[in-house]
C-alpha cells in the first residue's frame, strides 16, 4: 500500500475585496467580486427576532407567492428568464432571502426582489397550501427522535428565553391567515439593520449602485427588535425524556461557548475539534470506531445573536446508553484535564484552516460567510484574524480552553429514549430527572 503523502503547508488566506455602502434607508449593501462562473449570489438578511413562530414560518414559505403585478407562476417565470431563483427561510434571529442569477440579470433580480419586499401579496390560496404543507412537515418532525431531543435540549438550555421554542405547533401554523402575514411583513420586513450581500463575477461598485437603484427607496417602517442575552447554562440533573418503546436513545449535551469575537474562540474551536468536532476526533474514535456505540457522533459550536453554546449529539442503541454517556464524560474529562498531543493539535489546526479555505472557494460559500458574519457585526477581514489565532494556538492554550469550557461538570445533558430501560443504568452515573416526552 502506498502511504499517503504528508500534509502540505497551510496556504495564506486570500480575502477578496469588499465594497460596502449603507443606503439612506438603513440597508447595508456588501458586494464582493469572485470570478469563476458568470453568476451572482444574493443573500438578504433581515433581523427577525421575537417574530411569531407560526407566522414567520408561513411568511418565509409564501414570501415569493406573488405581488399585485405578478402571480406566483409569473414571478417564477421572470426569475427563470435571468437564470435565477429566490427562496426565503426564517430562524429565531433572521429572515434570510437566498438566490442567484446570471450576472447579466442582476438588475432584474434586484427589481423583482424589491417588488416582493414592497408588495408581497400572500394570496389566500397559496397561503392555505403552504401552511398545510408546513403543518404536515412539523407533524412528521414531531415523530422523529432527533427533533424531539433537540426540542428538549433547547428547553433545558434556554428555559424562558425566546430561543427555548423554535418550532411552532401544526395547529398554530394552520391558524395563520394572509392578513396576519401582511401585518407581520409591514411590521418587520424593513431595511433598518438589514444586510444585502452580492457575490459574483461582477464589478462591486456597479453592483452596489444597482442595489441602490432598486432598493434605495425601500421603506418597510416598523421597529428593530432585539433579543435579551441568552442565559448562562444552569447545570443540574440529567434530563431523561421518556419515549416508551424506543430502540435507541438520542443523547444531547450542551456546554458553554463564546462568540466569534471572544479571544478564546479559536482555541475553543480547536479543543472541540480534538474532542468530537470532526471524524478524526477522540470521541468519534472512542464510541464509533472502537466501541461501535453509534454511527455519527458530532459536537459543534452554535452561534446565535444572543449567545453561543457547544452542543454534543449522538444516537445510540438503548442497551448502550449509559456506557455511551460514560465514554462521553470520559472524553470531555480528558480534553479538560490533559493537553492534546502535538500531532492531534496539528491535525485539528489543519482541518480548521482548510475548512476556512473551502468556505471561500465558491461564490455561494463567500456569500454565506459574508451574510453570516454581517449578522454579528463582522466582515470578511475577521477571517484573517481568526486564521492567525488558529495558527498560533499552543497545546497549553487548547488545554486551558478545554478546562474552561469542556469540563464534564459544566455540561447540561438530555437523553431521549425508553426511560424504563435506560434510567437505572444512567442513575448509577449521575443524578437524573425523568419527564414525559410531551412535557420535554
Amino acid at each position: 500500500m502506498i502511504p499517503l503523502p504528508p500534509l502540505g503547508p497551510n496556504r495564506p488566506l486570500k480575502l477578496p475585496k469588499t465594497v460596502e455602502r449603507t443606503l439612506s434607508s438603513g440597508l447595508t449593501v456588501l458586494a464582493v467580486r469572485r470570478e469563476a462562473v458568470p453568476l451572482v449570489e444574493l443573500r438578504l438578511r433581515v433581523p427577525f427576532a421575537r417574530a411569531n413562530l407560526a407566522r414567520a414560518a408561513v411568511l418565509s414559505n409564501t414570501l415569493f407567492s406573488g405581488t399585485s403585478e405578478f402571480s406566483t407562476v409569473a414571478l417564477a417565470a421572470e426569475l427563470q428568464r435571468i437564470g435565477g431563483g429566490l427562496t426565503a427561510g426564517a430562524d429565531p434571529d433572521r429572515l434570510l432571502v437566498s438566490g442567484s442569477a446570471l450576472v447579466t440579470g442582476l438588475d432584474r433580480l434586484l427589481e423583482l426582489l424589491a417588488g416582493v419586499l414592497a408588495d408581497a401579496a400572500y394570496p389566500a390560496g397559496e397561503v392555505a397550501t403552504e401552511r398545510t404543507r408546513l403543518a404536515d412537515r412539523i407533524r412528521v418532525a414531531r415523530s422523529q427522535p432527533a427533533h424531539l431531543a433537540r426540542v428538549a435540549l433547547l428547553k433545558r438550555i434556554y428555559d424562558k428565553h425566546p430561543y427555548a421554542v423554535q418550532t411552532p405547533g401544526p395547529e398554530q401554523v394552520l391558524a395563520v391567515r394572509p392578513a396576519a402575514l401582511r401585518e407581520l411583513h409591514a411590521q418587520r420586513i424593513h431595511p433598518a439593520g438589514a444586510t444585502l450581500v452580492l457575490v459574483g463575477d461582477l464589478d462591486p461598485e456597479a453592483a452596489v449602485d444597482a442595489a441602490e437603484r432598486a432598493l434605495g427607496l425601500w421603506d418597510g417602517g416598523g421597529t428593530l427588535v432585539e433579543l435579551p442575552p441568552a442565559p448562562a447554562l444552569a447545570t443540574g440533573p440529567l434530563t431523561v425524556v421518556d419515549r416508551p418503546g424506543s430502540v435507541q436513545s438520542s443523547m444531547r449535551l450542551a456546554l458553554p461557548a463564546v462568540p466569534r469575537t471572544d479571544p478564546d474562540h479559536a482555541v475553543l474551536q480547536l479543543a472541540n475539534l480534538i474532542f468530537g468536532g470532526y471524524f478524526s476526533s477522540r470521541w468519534v474514535e472512542n464510541i464509533r470506531e472502537d466501541k461501535g456505540y453509534t454511527y455519527g457522533p458530532h459536537s459543534m459550536i452554535e452561534h446565535n445573536v444572543a449567545g453561543s453554546s457547544l452542543t454534543v449529539s449522538a444516537e445510540v442503541s438503548t442497551e448502550v446508553t449509559a456506557p455511551a454517556l460514560l465514554e462521553t464524560y470520559y472524553e470531555l474529562g480528558r480534553i479538560a484535564s490533559l493537553p492534546p498531543e502535538e500531532e492531534e493539535l496539528t491535525q485539528a489546526r489543519q482541518y480548521a484552516l482548510g475548512t476556512l479555505q473551502l468556505g471561500m472557494s465558491t461564490q455561494a460559500g463567500i456569500a454565506g460567510l459574508v451574510s453570516t458574519y454581517a449578522g454579528f457585526g463582522l466582515r470578511l477581514d475577521y477571517l484573517a484574524d481568526h486564521a492567525a489565532s488558529l495558527a498560533k494556538a499552543s497545546r497549553e492554550d487548547v488545554a486551558e480552553a478545554g478546562a474552561r469550557y469542556l469540563a464534564p461538570a459544566k455540561a447540561v445533558a438530555v437523553i431521549l429514549g425508553d426511560a424504563d430501560r435506560i434510567s437505572g443504568p444512567l442513575s448509577a452515573l449521575t443524578p437524573l430527572t425523568r419527564v414525559p416526552c410531551e412535557a420535554a
